[in-house]
């Protein structure tokens, strides 16, 4: 028996966006037209146009890369409804997909509803993440050039990365323009340092004794100079950010919530906010906001049994920045999270820990974002104390089942039920 699929966007279009050239679709009861576009903003508004002309509502796209952009943000001023869609998704629903019917294959799946719209922030929103993660290029690509001058005095023979953490400190700063000046003479460059070295002067005597050539000179000046203008991009990009956000409500208040969230710094929770956004409602579930970020743990059942499978790709900058709070975690004290983390690093390895806590702490922005509340510690000994407070309960039914009955009173005297 033949069944008709059910209609529920009668007035739709499909987009097929490249690099140069966009191919649109439009579907509507009587007619179905395809026409291609270029990519100049001219172009958009010329697709804008053309969509008005056939009383179009609904408009669908891939997220091709860098591509939907543009033409998202011009429809969106339009006033079209947009649909940016996962491309797996629409491989994964079997039809006539090629290079020519791509856009009306896209608007074919949209008339009847089989397609699933990404979430795409307002555009305050997107912007704050084009600087947020712009500041995070700018803190790799420092990091990267400050080991490229650690390599730079290896190959010098200077061994000072084995006794100063970070060479980019104050007492490595002076210590590396002694030897770019010239200054080589050991013992006078180990004098240079802050009051309160770890190491004796003679050891550092002793470390900084190389071969430094003219050339290492000029690559170390070279490289200082480039971190020191990354430095000042890094500054110059988080005053926008305070700017910005300071026009956003309740954006410092939702800020403040983060920032109790031990192992979440405060840049740390800027970016879980400007990745996320203050609005929790369009996540249905908890669970739905995890497996957006791609830190839910995988889920793949067959016959009745679960499989171990991976976690899901999400969103690789908030994940990042939860991963690396999950790590940040080894030297807090009675820290619910951290004892969380050794819990499962003892039985799973450090990396799926990490993951597991990040989980934790991504569930526990949605409570606090939700309720308005601040983070409460529970501390390092809730699990072992529920797992106790359970253990006595089985205890106590099994002795029930036996007819010997524990008053409630002396339970509870013995232990405190934990909240």
């Amino acid at each position: 028996m033949k069944h008709d699929v059910e209609v529920l966007h009668p007035y739709c279009c499909g987009l097929d966006v490249h690099k140069k050239v966009i191919s649109a679709c439009i579907l509507t009861p009587t007619t179905k037209q395809r026409k291609r576009f270029g990519t100049m903003t001219d172009d958009l508004q010329e697709l804008a146009n053309w969509l008005k002309q056939h009383s179009i509502t609904i408009v669908a796209m891939e997220s091709t890369g860098v591509y939907w952009k543009p033409v998202y943000n011009i429809l969106e001023e339009a006033g079209f409804a947009m649909q940016v869609v996962n491309a797996q998704h629409i491989k994964t629903v079997p039809g006539r997909k090629t290079d020519t019917t791509d856009a009306e294959w896209i608007a074919t799946l949209l008339r009847i509803g089989l397609l699933k719209s990404s979430f795409i922030p307002s555009r305050q929103q997107r912007e704050l993440r084009d600087i947020s993660r712009y500041r995070l290029a700018m803190v790799q690509e420092r990091s990267r050039e400050i080991q490229r001058v650690q390599k730079i005095l290896e190959s010098a023979n200077i061994k000072i990365g084995s006794l100063i953490s970070d060479v980019n400190n104050v007492s490595g700063r002076l210590m590396i323009h002694a030897i770019i000046e010239g200054q080589l003479e050991p013992a006078q460059i180990a004098t240079l340092g802050h009051p309160k070295l770890k190491y004796s002067p003679e050891e550092y005597a002793k470390a900084l004794k190389g071969r430094v050539s003219a050339v290492h000179q000029d690559l170390l000046s070279l490289q200082l100079c480039h971190i020191d203008e990354l430095t000042q991009r890094i500054i110059v990009l988080d005053k926008r950010l305070e700017e910005l956000t300071a026009q956003i409500p309740n954006f410092n208040e939702s800020l403040e919530l983060i920032d109790t969230i031990p192992g979440v710094g405060r840049q740390s929770a800027m970016t879980i906010l400007i990745e996320i956004g203050l609005d929790m409602s369009r996540f249905p579930t908890v669970k739905h906001l995890a497996a957006w970020a791609g830190v839910a743990p995988g889920n793949r059942e067959s016959a009745g049994k679960s499989k171990p499978e991976k976690s899901r790709k999400g969103n690789k900058y908030l994940k990042a920045v939860l991963v690396q709070s999950a790590h940040s975690l080894h030297r807090k004290k009675n820290c619910h999270l951290k004892e969380q983390y050794q819990r499962i690093k003892s039985r799973r390895g450090g990396k799926k820990a990490a993951v597991a806590v990040a989980h934790t702490i991504l569930r526990i922005v949605f409570y606090l974002l939700t309720r308005k509340e601040a983070y409460q510690e529970l501390g390092d000994n809730y699990v072992s104390q529920r797992n106790k407070y359970s253990q006595i309960q089985r205890y106590v039914k099994e002795l029930a089942k036996l007819g010997l009955v524990v008053p409630s009173e002396l339970v509870n005297q013995q232990l405190a039920v934990p909240a």
